[in-house]
């Protein structure tokens, strides 16, 4: 248990700093979604160039993960068309509750406890996802 207390720091931490900088807003969401505010289009962008500058860094310096393995990013070659229907009921379901799953758990440590309908519905929604997968198109 004591070993991953650095993840569970670094997990508060980055709680923190979503909630400084709004990014679990409700209202910051909707002004995305409206397509009002830049604000969020400037988060995620700066996650992702972040994690690509990250990644290429790790690979060029051989940073090995957890388990020792060296980081591998697998292609995906199966098509576009499941990631592009996947990201829209992902969005649609951004877009209606006004949280993504990670800051659904900093929600409700802020105190906005209506989000554990939210993510009771998400439980829900795996475990049926779980029953149906192997009946699925994937």
């Amino acid at each position: 248990m004591g070993k991953y207390i650095k993840f569970f720091l670094v997990g508060i931490l980055f709680g923190i700093v979503l909630v400084k900088s709004e990014a679990v807003s409700w209202y910051r969401i909707f002004e995305m979604f409206k397509f009002q505010s830049f604000h969020m289009y400037g988060i995620i962008g700066t996650a992702v160039a972040t994690g690509i500058i990250l990644l290429l860094v790790s690979k060029q310096m051989k940073i090995k993960t957890i388990n020792g393995n060296l980081l591998n990013v697998p292609r995906k070659d199966r098509g576009l068309v499941r990631y592009i229907i996947g990201g829209s009921i992902f969005g649609l379901g951004w877009a209606l509750c006004g949280a993504c799953p990670g800051p659904m758990y900093i929600l409700v440590g802020t105190g906005v406890f209506s989000i554990l309908i939210v993510i009771a519905a998400a439980l829900l929604g795996t475990f049926v996802y779980g029953i149906l997968k192997d009946k699925l198109p994937h």
